[in-house]
């Protein structure tokens, strides 16, 4: 089910709001709601954000409890700053690989207000000043434009959360296209692979052989491939065996049909790679 991202500065009111919308949608849609905040194991949080390593480590932990918890049945809230847009897309890319919807509520509280209500808290849960002007320096605001950010509702202190909104966003839209890259395709025949390797292979073993009696300016000839090769230059092995990598990954992605082409699909690669 869908990732809801809460963000702001420090203090800036995203637990309330967290809690707002667990009510909510517990109890007027139903939903199984399970809320991810910031995990300090009794470290103080003043501790935590003050060494670069240990706030790493905590990002880590909340992005590997997204991942744990996300599943086609709960709705999973982050209530942490989120204050990196970095971090941010990471969280959108776990729900891109989820085949999930998901929005991002910003607690658009001013500096000043988030630090009245941080000094109002008590002493042993509150942000020293260094740590909460270090933090609001640091703040990357989420923009609409951003498919990460998207959408992103804006929340001021007073304001009543869009819940309506948030909902039609959450489970009335369509989840994010997977990057092609993390997708596994089909191979077009059984020996595609073969059919790849062999002919790469002897792609490069024809272009090695003609270097030897020819010219720079001279177009050579493939077996299998309607395009010549441009020799521009002499080129080594280690150089077209590193092409030849590059291709084979690609084509492994995006195969084809009819094999025969594969031997001027690899022409036209090097030659726009050996300009």
């Amino acid at each position: 089910m869908p990732l809801l991202i809460l963000c702001g500065l420090p203090s800036s009111g995203k637990s309330r709001r967290a809690q707002e919308l667990d009510d909510y949608l517990s109890n007027e849609l139903n939903k199984k709601v399970n809320t991810i905040t910031d995990h300090y194991d009794g470290r103080d949080k003043n501790v935590v954000y003050g060494d670069p390593g240990k706030e790493k480590n905590l990002r880590a932990t909340l992005k590997s409890s997204v991942q744990r918890l996300l599943n086609k049945e709960d709705v999973v809230v982050v209530d942490s700053m989120n204050y990196i847009k970095g971090c941010r897309y990471e969280l959108y890319c776990v729900t891109k690989a989820a085949h999930t919807p998901h929005c991002v509520v910003q607690c658009d509280t001013n500096a000043e207000t988030a630090c009245q209500w941080n000094q109002a808290r008590d002493e042993t849960d509150r942000y020293t000043q260094e740590i909460f002007d270090a933090l609001v320096m640091r703040f990357e605001p989420p923009a609409p434009n951003n498919r990460w950010d998207s959408p992103l509702f804006l929340v001021h202190p007073g304001d009543d959360l869009p819940f309506q909104q948030i909902s039609d966003s959450l489970f009335s839209r369509k989840p994010p296209p997977p990057n092609m890259a993390t997708q596994s395709q089909p191979l077009s025949s059984t020996n595609f692979l073969y059919e790849l390797d062999k002919t790469t292979q002897e792609a490069i073993t024809v272009l090695l052989e003609a270097q030897k009696t020819s010219v720079a300016g001279d177009q050579i000839s493939v077996p299998g491939a309607k395009d010549k090769l441009a020799l521009c230059r002499i080129y080594t092995l280690a150089e077209l065996q590193r092409h030849r990598r590059q291709f084979i990954t690609y084509t492994k992605l995006h195969p084809v049909q009819d094999t025969s082409k594969i031997a001027n699909m690899f022409v036209q690669y090097l030659n726009n790679c050996l300009r």
